[in-house]
């Protein structure tokens, strides 16, 4: 197998995962500054010219990041960022969806409308008019997910889930893009600390890191 990867958040979710769980891929990065995702050939690929994407022994392909780490934990690895027994898997699955439309949707959709515009605009559909109120719902989203986190210590409670990787990706792509937490939301910001303190945290930080190293 070989993973695609490249620049953003989403990647990272998929690296981070790699490196909780052990697993190790050939890997491969695509430029999409220089906008390698938007070639007829990358399409053929990942429909919507997304990274990450993970190309199988037989030459069919994986795209979305969730969509890739659930099959790796299926096929390759241990359940433990999915869930030992159904209920866990299925608690994963609804904190995951709860971190997708009310983070990492508006999130993505406002950085695209304001700082992502210039790269973006002739890419996707772009709503600079939304932006703002686009921002707005990401961090009410944040806000959200603060009070689910609580005491915590992880968003599913005492285990460390792939929804708490989903989260991080995101929270650490926003504090960069103009979109950081609001201090106040104290639950999560020791949650981001306590994650941050994970090697899996650091080894997932750079991209290009361990290309061409790993077979």
């Amino acid at each position: 197998m070989k993973l695609y990867q490249s620049l953003g958040p989403n990647p990272r979710v998929v690296l981070m995962y790699l490196a909780e769980t052990g697993l190790a891929l050939d890997r491969q990065f695509v430029d999409i500054m220089a906008a390698e995702n938007r070639r007829p050939d990358f399409y053929a690929k990942s429909p919507l010219g997304h990274t990450p994407f993970l190309e199988l022994d037989d030459g069919s392909h994986i795209a979305e990041s969730i969509a890739i780490c659930e099959y790796l934990a299926e096929t390759h690895a241990a359940n433990e960022l999915l869930g030992a027994t159904p209920e866990q898997r299925a608690r994963t699955r609804m904190f995951v969806r709860i971190v997708d439309q009310l983070v990492v949707v508006p999130m993505t959709a406002g950085f695209r409308g304001a700082e992502g515009l210039p790269m973006f605009r002739d890419r996707v559909l772009c709503l600079p008019d939304a932006a703002a109120d686009l921002k707005r719902l990401a961090a009410s989203g944040l806000e959200a997910v603060n009070n689910i986190i609580g005491a915590g210590p992880w968003i599913a409670g005492e285990r460390f889930s792939l929804a708490d990787i989903i989260l991080y990706a995101f929270v650490e792509f926003g504090a960069m893009v103009g979109q950081p937490p609001d201090p106040a939301l104290t639950h999560l910001a020791a949650w981001r600390d306590r994650v941050a303190a994970r090697p899996s945290a650091a080894a997932s930080a750079n991209p290009q890191q361990g290309i061409g190293e790993l077979a």
